[in-house]
């Protein structure tokens, strides 16, 4: 197994929620669930520390569980670069860079966590809704504004997986998500970048109450 399949391996046990946030991770732990040497599990715990999803502890790594503040500013990044995201989609829309397939792979994305959410599965409606959002992304063709919400993603869904217990305002959700869909479909950069930062403001407050998803 190569190191960077350790790697995503070891980042999706934390993300899904197998090692919970303040639980310590040791090598040996890991190596034996891998089935694979210490020395990638070293180098991809070293990498996930850079990610912000774990720290060094006395014994191994700790997993990390943002605090208030912490969170509030992973929304206000995560709002940032979704904005841009959504205008770059629209201005490739506008220039006729984007396929139809793209546009539907878009909805498709919107429909299954829609589904998701509405059958109370929040699981699939976390993993949906982060595809949707990602699939954003992709469209935008900035590979660094990828990586970096991918990282903020992480780091947001270890931090609230706890308190989402329910499927937050799947109504609401959906109804945004078209929103924002119709402005990247439309070719109109400016409503689509303020949908996604509404968007995600909205779902700064649902998590950590009113006032919270505006930015400083």
């Amino acid at each position: 197994m190569q190191t960077a399949t350790v790697y995503d391996r070891v980042r999706e046990l934390i993300v899904s929620g197998v090692y919970l946030p303040g639980r310590p991770v040791t090598e040996q732990d890991l190596s034996e669930r891998l089935e694979v040497s210490r020395t990638p599990v070293r180098e991809a715990l070293r990498r996930l520390e850079s990610d912000g999803l774990v720290r060094g502890a006395r014994r191994g790594v700790t997993v990390v569980e943002l605090d208030r503040k912490a969170l509030r500013d992973a929304y206000h990044v995560r709002a940032s670069l979704e904005g841009l995201t959504a205008e770059l989609a629209a201005v490739r829309q506008r220039a006729g860079e984007l396929s139809p397939a793209a546009l539907n792979r878009l909805v498709a994305c919107a429909d299954r966590a829609d589904e998701a959410s509405k059958a109370g599965d929040l699981t699939e409606g976390i993993r949906h809704n982060r595809a949707f959002h990602r699939a954003i992304a992709l469209l935008a063709g900035n590979p660094l504004a990828l990586d970096l919400l991918d990282r903020v993603w992480d780091q947001i869904i270890v931090s609230t997986r706890a308190v989402l217990t329910a499927p937050e305002g799947p109504g609401r959700v959906d109804g945004e998500h078209r929103a924002l869909i119709a402005a990247i479909t439309a070719g109109r950069p400016e409503a689509a970048a303020e949908s996604a930062r509404d968007h995600i403001a909205a779902t700064a407050r649902a998590v950590l109450g009113p006032n919270e998803g505006e930015a400083p």
